[in-house]
C-alpha cells in the first residue's frame, strides 16, 4: 500500500517502519485483535504526512514556473519527489540557490514573508494561513501574490540559469 502510494520502495519502507513503531509505542498494550485496524489507520496517516512533505519540497520548484493559482500549481506537484543523490555541481548549485532564496525572502515585507512561507513552505491553504496570520483570506491572497511576483523579480536570473 505504501509503495503504491509513494512509488518508491525506500520511502514505503520508511513509512511502514514509522507506522509500526508508532503502533508499538502507543497501542502495544491493547488487545492483538485491535492491532490490524490501528496499524492501517496509522499507515494512512503517515502516507498523508508523506504527501504533505512532498508537496512542500516540490513547491519551491513549481512556484517559479507560472501562475500562483493552486489549480495551476497542484498538477505539477503530483509528479513526485526526486530521490536520487545530486552530482556535486548540482548540489553546489542548490546550495547557492538556497542562499539566494533566503536573501530574497529577507527583502520581502513581513506580511508577504509570512504569507509566502506559510503557503509555499508550510503548505497551508488560504484559510489556514489567514487564521495563522490573523487576517482575511483576501489579504492572504494579496500578500502571497505580491510575494511571489517580487520573488520572481529578485530571483528571475537564478531561475533562468537553472532552466
Amino acid at each position: 500500500m505504501a509503495k503504491m502510494a509513494t512509488g518508491s520502495r525506500e520511502e514505503a519502507l520508511d513509512i511502514v517502519q514509522e507506522s509500526m513503531l508508532k503502533l508499538v509505542q502507543r497501542y502495544g498494550g491493547r488487545d492483538e485483535s485491535e492491532w490490524q485496524p490501528l496499524f492501517y489507520r496509522i499507515l494512512q496517516s503517515k502516507i498523508r504526512d508523506w504527501y504533505r512533505r512532498s508537496r512542500v519540497r516540490n513547491r519551491w520548484r513549481v512556484w517559479f514556473s507560472g501562475d500562483v493559482d493552486d489549480d495551476v500549481i497542484e498538477p505539477h506537484l503530483r509528479h513526485g519527489v526526486e530521490t536520487q543523490t545530486p552530482q556535486p555541481d548540482q548540489h553546489l548549485g542548490g546550495v547557492q540557490l538556497a542562499a539566494q532564496l533566503e536573501g530574497a525572502l529577507q527583502q520581502l515585507p513581513l506580511r508577504q514573508q509570512q504569507a509566502f512561507l506559510l503557503r509555499a513552505w508550510e503548505g497551508m491553504d488560504v484559510k489556514q494561513t489567514a487564521t495563522a496570520m490573523g487576517c482575511s483570506a483576501g489579504s492572504v491572497k494579496t500578500h502571497y501574490s505580491r510575494a511571489v511576483h517580487r520573488m520572481r523579480e529578485l530571483l528571475g536570473h537564478c531561475w533562468e540559469e537553472e532552466r
